[in-house]
């Protein structure tokens, strides 16, 4: 019997068949990238400007997570000349995508360098312990691209989990803006391999961003710092600010684990709403990718107020109040700071 993957590839691989000759400019004379979802594409573009076309598999408020692949995300693949995924097992649907599409694009992982965080399905509860990795970053700011580039012959262990399962690791990395930092470095030197012409761009487009996240990392701490330690504690639907507990020194709590396909067990949301009590924690938070029930079920439950939308794996549309990764983690420090301060 043909299998139903069998028949997906082929499918795929028939909308993309004619797209494998490609320049390694366009016609516009711009490098045609793919990222693979909106925070990482934003972070391409920051890097790229002009001299790149950036194209997104998952759009904005959209959930990494659960996404199936399309016909259409094949052909993105196969006109691409360089293709940016996180890594660290977030996108489960990228191998047997970028197989399907017959993509020759290199595959760089942006997260190469940084150290993942432990954190499995069951992982519910993040201590926040503030430390700065800043230092470090510093010493060691330039990253070689081959170090994060993969062929279509040669994945990631990451690429291997089918499904949404991440092998035991955090995938959320970008929620430190330090590691974001890091993104940005891998980023800017796998475009000075794809394109050594744009070298003096994609460098001095780093350094200027680069510069404004340095700021963001100090303005976050600040904000986070002038809150009482023993009040940063905070409920939210999925465990995806792990990252950010860590640099900043907040506590997430969360009935789910680190994917927002894994449920919460009935015990699970009755040991949330006990802690709350407890805890008199004041506030639960939704995020824009998790559907807001299980929190309005808890803050309905507990007296506690929904503090509002976080935003964790995806971007806002261009309306919204977080369109870009500045705006994403501005938005959620001032939401988590009112909520705190009360």
């Amino acid at each position: 019997m043909i299998s139903r993957r069998f028949v997906l590839a082929a499918t795929l691989a028939a909308f993309v068949a004619p797209a494998f000759a490609r320049p390694a400019l366009a016609d516009d004379g711009k490098l045609p990238v793919v990222a693979s979802f909106s925070i990482l594409g934003d972070f391409v573009k920051e890097v790229g400007g002009a001299r790149v076309d950036v194209t997104t598999i998952v759009g904005p408020n959209g959930d990494s997570h659960v996404y199936q692949p399309t016909p259409a995300d094949a052909k993105k693949l196969s006109a691409a000349k360089l293709i940016f995924v996180n890594g660290l097992g977030f996108e489960g649907w990228m191998e047997r995508l970028a197989k399907a599409s017959g993509t020759k694009a290199p595959i760089i992982v942006a997260t190469t360098g940084i150290s993942p965080r432990k954190g499995g399905e069951d992982e519910h509860e993040h201590d926040g312990h503030e430390h700065d990795d800043h230092e470090a970053h510093d010493k060691d700011h330039g990253h070689d691209a081959k170090a994060g580039k993969h062929d279509e012959h040669d994945h990631d262990d990451d690429h291997k989990h089918e499904g949404h399962h991440h092998g035991g690791l955090d995938p959320h990395a970008w929620q430190s803006v330090a590691n974001a930092r890091i993104y940005v470095a891998n980023i800017r030197d796998a475009l000075i391999a794809a394109d050594p012409d744009g070298k003096a761009i994609y460098t001095a487009n780093a350094a200027a961003y680069d510069a404004r996240l340095d700021a963001l990392n100090t303005e976050v701490k600040q904000a986070i710092g002038n809150i009482p330690a023993e009040r940063r504690r905070i409920i939210t639907s999925h465990g995806a600010f792990g990252y950010f507990a860590d640099a900043y020194g907040v506590a997430f709590i969360s009935p789910e684990g680190v994917s927002t396909e894994s449920e919460a067990s009935a015990k699970d949301v009755a040991r949330i709403i006990r802690q709350i009590r407890e805890d008199k924690i004041p506030a639960v938070f939704i995020e824009n990718v998790s559907d807001p029930r299980l929190m309005e079920r808890v803050a309905k439950e507990t007296g506690a107020k929904v503090g509002g939308a976080l935003y964790s794996d995806a971007l806002s549309d261009d309306k919204g109040p977080a369109s870009t990764y500045i705006e994403l983690i501005r938005f959620n420090t001032k939401a988590l700071t009112n909520a705190l301060a009360q």
